[in-house]
């Protein structure tokens, strides 16, 4: 795994796919602050609903007894960075974001949990 071995990790804080879905929301929640004002029950709620899920949903899973439901909370993380990445480009269709950083940011933090899933299920058959 990149970054900490699991072996290693003693809470979702050590985990490097944690730490970067926290700066992407915080990022987002400094990005939306300038969208219009008559977004902040529409987008700019919705956005930074779906950003803080994605790091609460890897911190339950890593608190969670198992594998297997450590591996559903990394499921439903997944979601909300898809749902993101779709509230994003409408942002951009939009015109209220020019900046494609955090789109790639997504990727990367979608790489990284599908890595971490991929990882906890070969652990799980060994």
């Amino acid at each position: 795994m990149e970054g900490t071995s699991l072996d290693k990790i003693r809470t979702h804080k050590d985990l490097e796919v944690w730490k970067k879905a926290m700066k992407l929301t915080e990022s987002l929640y400094k990005i939306t602050s300038h969208f219009p004002k008559e977004e902040q029950y529409g987008l700019i709620s919705q956005i930074r609903r779906a950003a803080v899920s994605i790091p609460s949903n890897i911190a339950e899973g890593a608190a969670r007894n198992s594998n297997k439901e450590f591996i559903q909370y990394l499921y439903i993380s997944l979601g909300s960075l898809s749902e993101l990445e779709t509230q994003l480009l409408l942002a951009q269709r939009l015109n209220f974001l020019n900046d494609s950083n955090q789109l790639e940011d997504i990727d990367s933090v979608r790489k990284m949990t599908v890595g971490l899933i991929h990882h906890l299920k070969r652990r799980k058959m060994t």
